[in-house]
């Protein structure tokens, strides 16, 4: 926590804000940090003289960056998956890895079970692997309990993580995640029963910050996920949705109707909703790990988020089933092998374009009245967070107003 105001010196700052500078880069740099916010950035000789006699710190000619935003994760949950993946490995079909109690089904069943100590002790252990590489704000998503006391639970933990880690945690309601199994066959019934109820109750418990859903063929259709939509618009709640992951069902048109924050995943998006997206201000996050866990072949249109301006951002999407995927600078790689994105479109997918997925607008750049939220890299040049594989540069972070 940055309580006291100081002068951080002998530093290169990638300010992430927009600019000719590629990441903003402001070579033998200064920042300027007071009440927990940047006062004043720039090149070193120019130092104001308000700010010349603050105490000053001088980090070695390292690289300092926004500190990095994981935008999407599904990090509370019970249980895990590892022997579903065993048997997917050894040639089980998806019916029989079903069969045998895996898939989601176990995730919930484990959740439900799981006291609200113990899923918070095992969130933190996520959390914490991830503030190792730089990370100083997370967004945590329900939608493990598809009942009202189990996503209130998840929801709660969620906000515990902040009282017990020195970052910032956005909850997202995510009632609309599946189907449980005592409503199989009855999707319309446990979404005006049971979706819909506890997204009201999460609200009344100032639980939530967003409301995301699941739209595909395996999860919900358009229509329902419009009434999911409905409540939370009448509520005052931003939303988000998962969208044309596996096939094309309009999803992300449907979230840019709404004014929606992001839409995840969408892979299988054409250029009607990316130009609905554009229209809307509405982010796209990409999630390379479940991408690479599912052995997926239809790449996310990189091309045509970037011919109509859509910002692009990356999250981990840690999950226990799809993206058991717990590092962000690894997630940043896949970005750029999988995907042929730019280094600095990986890092402001995980700084700016992160921050704007999440409706965070003092956090992901390095510019006077933000956040001084910053991760300090021992690197020369951005580009290495997202060239190395296995290897974390972090020297520290810094931290300023944690809300």
């Amino acid at each position: 926590m940055t309580a006291m105001p100081q002068l951080l010196t002998d530093l290169h700052v990638a300010t992430m804000a927009d600019g000719d500078a590629p990441y903003g880069m402001i070579r033998d740099a200064a920042i300027a940090i007071q009440d927990g916010r940047i006062t004043w950035v720039g090149p070193r000789a120019d130092v104001p003289a308000e700010f010349a006699g603050l105490d000053q710190r001088a980090l070695g000619g390292r690289v300092v960056t926004p500190g990095l935003i994981d935008c999407h994760t599904h990090i509370v949950h019970g249980g895990d998956r590892a022997v579903e993946f065993e048997m997917r490995l050894n040639g089980a079909s998806y019916e029989e890895v079903a069969r045998a109690g895996g898939g989601i089904v176990s995730t919930v069943k484990a959740t439900r079970a799981a006291r609200e100590e113990d899923l918070l002790a095992q969130a933190l252990r996520r959390v914490d692997v991830l503030i190792s590489e730089g990370v100083t704000t997370i967004e945590v998503k329900s939608g493990y309990g598809l009942d009202l006391d189990t996503e209130l639970r998840m929801l709660r933990v969620a906000r515990q993580i902040a009282d017990q880690r020195p970052l910032r945690v956005i909850t997202t309601f995510l009632g609309a995640h599946a189907t449980p199994p005592e409503y199989t066959g009855r999707d319309d019934a446990y979404i005006d029963e049971v979706c819909i109820p506890a997204l009201r109750a999460a609200h009344a418990e100032a639980l939530v910050d967003a409301v995301d859903g699941f739209c595909e063929g395996i999860a919900f259709q358009p229509a329902q996920i419009a009434r999911v939509f409905d409540v939370a618009q009448e509520l005052g709640l931003p939303v988000k949705l998962h969208a044309e992951q596996l096939s094309n069902l309009g999803g992300a048109k449907l979230a840019a109707s709404y004014g929606a924050l992001s839409a995840d995943h969408i892979e299988y998006l054409d250029e009607d909703g990316v130009c609905a997206m554009a229209d809307a201000g509405t982010v796209g996050v990409i999630l390379p790990g479940a991408f690479y866990t599912l052995r997926e072949t239809q790449q996310p249109p990189l091309d045509l988020l970037r011919k109509h301006n859509v910002p692009i951002a990356l999250a981990t999407d840690l999950n226990p089933g799809t993206s058991p995927l717990n590092s962000i600078l690894l997630t940043m790689n896949m970005g750029c092998t999988l995907f042929r994105m730019t280094p600095e479109e990986a890092l402001r997918g995980v700084t700016q374009h992160a921050a704007a997925a999440l409706g965070l607008a003092d956090l992901g750049t390095i510019a006077p009245g933000q956040v001084a939220d910053l991760a300090v890299w021992d690197i020369a040049e951005p580009a290495e967070l997202s060239y190395r594989i296995g290897f974390n540069p972090l020297a520290f972070r810094i931290t300023g107003e944690i809300a």
